[in-house]
């Protein structure tokens, strides 16, 4: 009876404390990294860091001063030596640590035994970035932050600045339109690409820019951010009206440009001008950010007459793609389906959108036009996406640099709050104002009787 009641004073909480670990990394794992994994992961790569960079071929004979001294002092045999190993500083997702490469060493030696230094030190992945010639930081990542995600509380936004996803490394994908002016958005139904549209909207709500949709689904996904939008086509004969109007801001715009750059010779070269951005703060004109939804209808006709229509809203998209950046207009197309078989023009719009972000799809087709010129293993880790992983997607860009993001949940009543509570924010765009959706009614809300009815009697 006496053993009994040792193991069970023994095994009570030591079965507790492995049932309560294993509970949290499959349930909460932020706070099993916080708990478990973080001690865990630190004692296995400070007590192995050596070994293990033997091991991936990392290490390099050291310098004749250092082997000199190593055999005048300690007579011990000489061995190789990792990279100089500075201090690690732990995250809420990981581990950080600063590595000085040795001679003869580059970053691609680090990344190409990335997978060797996750399993020998227990983590989810690791990532090698480059810090400066000869230094390299180490990115260690605790668990799967696409599984569940938490964004950072500090995500670094700004004007046209909108944090909208998480990498697979923890770190903020932002959606920069200075850097990158137009993006194409690929994915199919229930694949997460509404979500994205969402934080996008939401995001550039809160910032003094003019927001235009075009919706050929009937207004069914950009409908319900009427109040902030300045203008909004649900369907291609709008749209055909739509796009005229912002060719001709955009001409407007570049006259506004071409006069500033009319001026004196003796004009300091500070005050000369290619784009918007150059110009005054008082004459600049507000950015606008087109929403293509559903960008297929625009290119799909039945009769002749449509044929016209669409080769004119192709080329007018084209001409914003091309030409728009410097008059501060930038893009966002979105579909489900994007191929060079929906027309004339589908291709080299495609060519002037640089970023690219491609969610689940139905065919192979659309991965590789949304992410074929960028890297033939982006294509496949966007066909490799599961059903039952809303908002996961592949992004890149034309420089060839891609990641796998994932899109945190954002209910439309939210959205559609913000939208509502950011309505002051609606620029005046003259040429825009016959195309300004009604915003709908906000539902009134019965308010209680503060009186106690009284029962009438006959």
């Amino acid at each position: 009876m006496a053993d009994v009641l040792t193991l069970m004073e023994v095994g009570g909480p030591v079965a507790a404390t492995v049932g309560g670990a294993a509970y949290l990394r499959a349930k909460h794992p932020a706070a099993y990294w916080s708990t478990v994994g973080l001690p865990v992961s630190t004692i296995r790569l400070l007590g192995t860091y050596g070994s293990v960079m033997d091991s991936c071929g990392l290490t390099v004979p050291p310098s004749r001063l250092r082997a000199w001294a190593t055999r005048a002092l300690t007579h011990r045999e000489v061995r190789l030596v990792p990279p100089r190993r500075g201090l690690i500083r732990p995250t809420e997702t990981g581990l950080r640590v600063r590595l000085r490469l040795a001679p003869g060493q580059e970053p691609a030696d680090l990344a190409a035994s990335a997978e060797r230094l996750r399993h020998a030190w227990g983590v989810h992945a690791v990532y090698v970035e480059e810090v400066k010639p000869g230094v390299v930081e180490l990115r260690l990542v605790g668990f799967d932050v696409l599984r569940k995600v938490r964004m950072p509380r500090k995500a670094a936004g700004g004007f046209l600045k909108v944090p909208v996803a998480l990498r697979e490394d923890a770190t903020p994908f932002v959606r920069d339109y200075r850097t990158i002016p137009h993006q194409l958005t690929l994915g199919a139904t229930l694949s997460g690409k509404s979500m994205f549209l969402r934080h996008l909207i939401t995001g550039l709500a809160r910032q003094p820019v003019a927001l235009v949709g075009i919706d050929c689904k009937r207004g069914v996904e950009l409908a319900p951010f009427a109040p902030r939008l300045s203008a909004l086509a649900t369907d291609p004969v709008q749209a055909a009206e739509l796009l005229p109007a912002l060719i001709g801001l955009m001409e407007d715009r570049y006259d506004l440009i071409k006069a500033r750059q009319g001026i004196a010779s003796d004009t300091p070269d500070e005050e000369l001008t290619s784009d918007i951005w150059g110009l005054p703060e008082s004459e600049r004109p507000v950015p606008v950010v087109l929403f293509v939804d559903e960008v297929a209808e625009l290119f799909l006709v039945a009769t002749r007459k449509d044929e016209e229509r669409r080769d004119e809203m192709v080329t007018q998209l084209i001409r914003l793609a091309q030409l728009g950046r410097a008059a501060g207009i930038y893009l966002e197309v979105c579909g489900q389906r994007f191929g060079a078989e929906l027309g004339k023009g589908a291709t080299m719009l495609r060519a002037q959108l640089t970023g690219r972000v491609c969610h689940r799809v139905n065919d192979e087709g659309s991965a590789k036009m949304a992410l074929g010129d960028i890297e033939p293993e982006a294509v496949g880790a966007a066909c490799a996406i599961a059903p039952d992983m809303p908002g996961l997607a592949v992004a890149g860009d034309t420089s060839g640099g891609w990641s796998r993001i994932r899109t945190p949940y954002l209910s439309l009543g939210d959205a559609t709050a913000v939208c509502r509570d950011t309505a002051h924010l609606v620029p005046d765009q003259p040429a825009l104002e016959p195309f300004r959706p009604d915003a709908p009614a906000v539902p009134s809300v019965p308010t209680p009787s503060l009186t106690k009815p009284v029962r009438v009697s006959d």
